[in-house]
């Protein structure tokens, strides 16, 4: 029997108000990956801050290696074999690649003078080990997320641990960078390491992990075989209950008005005639491989980005946005894919944050805030969309991460927006958490609402849209209908470059949207 490399025993951990681990257990063997797998608020971030060295636990046990492990913080943690790459980054912006992989251990010469030269090309031997295509020397805050997530990971394996652990590392990669970090994984576990991989991904779990650890409301539950373990089985355990997750829409009418219609979009950074139409109580999926230029889409439609050519109407009239509160004002809301950065004030209190699209417009009277009016819709809010904290006036920032996206759903509803772009809205939540959200969707489509919605996770596309418009290097190269749409179908038409394709846009799906066939 292969012998377990980490254990964890009757490990208790409390806060103020809160147990968030209860005789919790876990066992890591040499040479695999382990899956481990919850709702937002299982504890699962708190077993790997104890693991880290970030927290101490109240009582229990972990042994390393057969030996007692008792990390006095995390920099003792990484000298003792535990690396962790945490799902919120912890790159410094204005160091570059190079500076943030070896922060705190930069070569120097005589002692005192820190060797640029040494020091990049340490990180480019490094950056090559992994196969990744990063340059040392460009600052980290210029990288997109799913860069700056693979230098979390080279910073990670820099130090040659014996247990990585990695806390939702694919949250802002494509399948194709997905299959990257896996075979930096497989390449990683050998006898003497191994992986605990933390994921709300049930495909992405089958693919990479061994077995597959489900622990809920800070309890153990059980440790299943991934090969033969299903899908559903795994999340009946982490939620509880059953959940339905083979729902597919079907079209939406071609008779439905057509809301915003987008002709010949391009800017100088990235977008080349892009055209597509979003109609009434449509929700339109977005799917690429990253950088195809959905996001750059969304950026551009809401003033954010500067577009140089092309048109944009909004029921049937031509409109300049020139600015995300142009956009606002014309009832088109904007979830971006960084909610901390772009969504949220989050030193400000849930209630505070609910309102602030509809601050003027609602809640102020003669200059003053109606503080009752904005409580009472926060409330109402908060309560319709599950969000799960005290009150209206706790800290956003001290949400999980499901209940801080949830909140920015709730901004843009306050707005009460007829248009609303999803960039990536389930990113970094639970399934439990997923479903509530696609629930809501699916209602505010039913409303009449028009959605985009723009994900990297494929049958979450498939799941909720009712077409599929798919970019490749800043062109739309096809629009599947639901009945046609497919991983492969989709996959063929994101990995496809644009100028490979002999045909006009009518070629390329644009023609049968336009005909306002589905």
């Amino acid at each position: 029997m292969t012998e377990n490399l980490l254990e964890v025993e009757g490990v208790n951990k409390s806060f103020p108000g809160v147990r968030a681990l209860h005789e919790m257990r876990l066992d890591l063997r040499s040479g695999e990956v382990l899956a481990l797998v919850g709702e937002n608020g299982a504890g699962k971030s708190t077993l790997m801050k104890l693991l880290s060295g970030i927290h101490t636990a109240d009582s229990g046990r972990f042994t390393l290696g057969g030996e007692p492990y008792q990390p006095s913080g995390p920099r003792h943690a990484l000298t003792l074999g535990i690396s962790i790459i945490h799902q919120e980054f912890n790159l410094v912006p204005h160091l570059t690649v190079a500076q943030n992989i070896f922060i705190g251990r930069e070569p120097r010469r005589a002692r005192v003078l820190l060797d640029e030269r040494r020091l990049n090309a340490d990180a480019a031997a490094l950056l090559d080990r992994l196969s990744l295509r990063l340059d040392p020397r460009t600052v980290a805050g210029q990288l997109t997320v799913a860069n700056q997530q693979m230098v979390e990971i080279a910073k990670a394996l820099s130090y040659e641990p014996r247990v990585l652990i990695m806390d939702e590392p694919t949250a802002a990669l494509n399948d194709a960078e997905v299959g990257t970090l896996h075979e930096l994984i497989r390449r990683f576990v050998r006898p003497g390491t191994g992986v605990i991989y933390i994921s709300h991904r049930m495909e992405e779990i089958k693919r990479i992990a061994d077995r597959v650890t489900v622990i809920r409301d800070g309890e153990y539950i059980d440790t299943l075989d991934a090969g033969t373990a299903s899908t559903s089985d795994i999340i009946a355990l982490m939620v509880g209950r059953a959940i339905d997750t083979g729902a597919r829409p079907e079209g939406v009418r071609a008779d439905r008005d057509v809301v915003l219609g987008v002709e010949g979009l391009s800017t100088k950074a990235l977008l080349t005639d892009v055209s597509f139409e979003l109609r009434r109580g449509e929700i339109l999926g977005f799917a690429g491989l990253m950088g195809a230029g959905r996001t750059e889409v969304a950026r551009a439609l809401v003033g954010a980005d500067k577009i140089d050519k092309g048109t944009v109407t909004l029921h049937g009239k031509r409109v300049h946005i020139g600015n995300p509160a142009d956009a606002a004002r014309l009832g088109i809301g904007y979830l971006s894919e960084d909610r901390k950065r772009y969504g949220l004030l989050l030193e400000q209190d849930v209630k505070a944050n609910i309102a602030l699209s509809a601050l003027r417009d609602r809640f102020t009277q003669a200059g003053f805030v109606r503080d009752g009016a904005l409580r009472t819709d926060a409330a109402e809010r908060a309560g319709s969309l599950h969000i799960k904290t005290p009150s209206v006036d706790q800290t956003t920032k001290l949400l999980s991460g499901g209940n801080q996206q949830k909140v920015v759903i709730a901004k843009w509803i306050a707005k009460a927006c007829d248009i609303l772009i999803f960039d990536e809205p389930t990113r970094g939540i639970d399934v439990g958490a997923k479903e509530e959200i696609y629930q809501l969707l699916n209602e505010l489509a039913a409303q009449g609402k028009s959605i985009i919605m723009i994900s990297s996770e494929l049958p979450e596309i498939l799941r909720m849209a009712h077409r599929v418009v798919v970019m490749s290097e800043g062109r739309v190269t096809h629009v599947l209908g639901a009945a046609e749409a497919s991983q492969e179908n989709i996959m063929h038409y994101a990995t496809l470059r644009p100028d490979e394709n002999p045909d006009d846009a009518a070629e390329l799906g644009l023609g049968e949207q336009k005909a306002g066939h589905t």
